[in-house]
């Protein structure tokens, strides 16, 4: 059952995961870290969700890391974020992956798609022309098409135009939907997968995931009872809390770190 979470209200679930011995703080970035914005290269995290993650980041046992289903490359752009950062970074909805300290693999030189993929940009490129307002967006194993610009006519006709596409040229691929987003990848990961590999990684205790779309279920159906998860906004969810909106999601991380700082050794 998912409960509200309010500001300045004690709940027994926030203060056991802020006292949790090996802390993952798991956030999806578009519409949970940022604001939903029209142009998707210019979403950035509120400055409440920056300094809260900043703070949790420099608790020891204390990870902060965005999953996403942005290409890596992408990711880091929206995120600020650079080399000497802290935070973990999981791309392509858990295909590719940044560690601090640690370089990039090319994960994409082994992708047996990609010549497919760049046909496909070119034909998409032209048809989309005929929806004022869709956007093309090239990702690492896909494609995405956004219809937020867009009326939501254009936008379903958009979006049937390219299922044709994809029907006709490239079935196996995987196909989601969220927020005025249809994406098609011919990678198979989901965010179940980031929550995962991460978990293995960091050798966490307990999670807090949080999340705002459809694709951020499959991480939330994932976690565990020491876990805790979070939904921004409305939407059916595997959730046990949900909040608003960004900015109550950098009041509950406050929250957090205050308690985590607190916490016996």
């Amino acid at each position: 059952m998912t409960r509200d979470w309010r500001p300045g209200a004690s709940d027994p679930s926030v203060s056991a995961i802020a006292r949790t011995e090996t802390l993952l703080v798991a956030l999806d970035f578009d519409g949970t870290a940022s604001e939903l914005v029209a142009d998707p290269m210019a979403a950035r995290a509120i400055p409440e969700v920056k300094k809260a993650l900043a703070e949790l980041a420099a608790l020891p046992h204390t990870t902060v890391a965005f999953i996403s289903g942005r290409s890596l490359v992408h990711l880091r752009e929206i995120a600020e974020h650079h080399d000497d950062s802290p935070i973990v970074l999981a791309g392509s909805h858990g295909a590719q992956y940044w560690y601090p300290g640690e370089s990039e693999a090319d994960a994409e030189a082994g992708d047996p798609d990609r010549m497919l993929r760049d046909a496909l940009l070119d034909e998409l490129a032209p048809l989309l022309t005929n929806y004022p307002g869709v956007e093309l967006e090239s990702k690492t194993f896909g494609i995405g098409i956004h219809g937020r610009p867009a009326s939501a006519e254009v936008e379903r006709e958009a979006f049937t135009a390219v299922d044709e596409v994809f029907a006709r040229r490239a079935r196996h691929w995987r196909r989601r939907t969220g927020d005025r987003i249809l994406e098609y990848s011919s990678r198979d990961e989901g965010k179940d997968t980031a929550i995962a590999v991460l978990r293995e990684h960091t050798g966490a205790t307990g999670i807090l995931f949080a999340g705002d779309d459809v694709t951020d279920e499959d991480a939330l159906r994932v976690l565990t009872a020491d876990d805790l998860g979070v939904r921004v906004g409305p939407g059916e969810t595997a959730a046990t809390l949900r909040v608003e909106s960004p900015q109550q999601i950098a009041e509950l991380l406050e929250v957090i770190a205050s308690e985590r700082a607190t916490r016996p050794a």
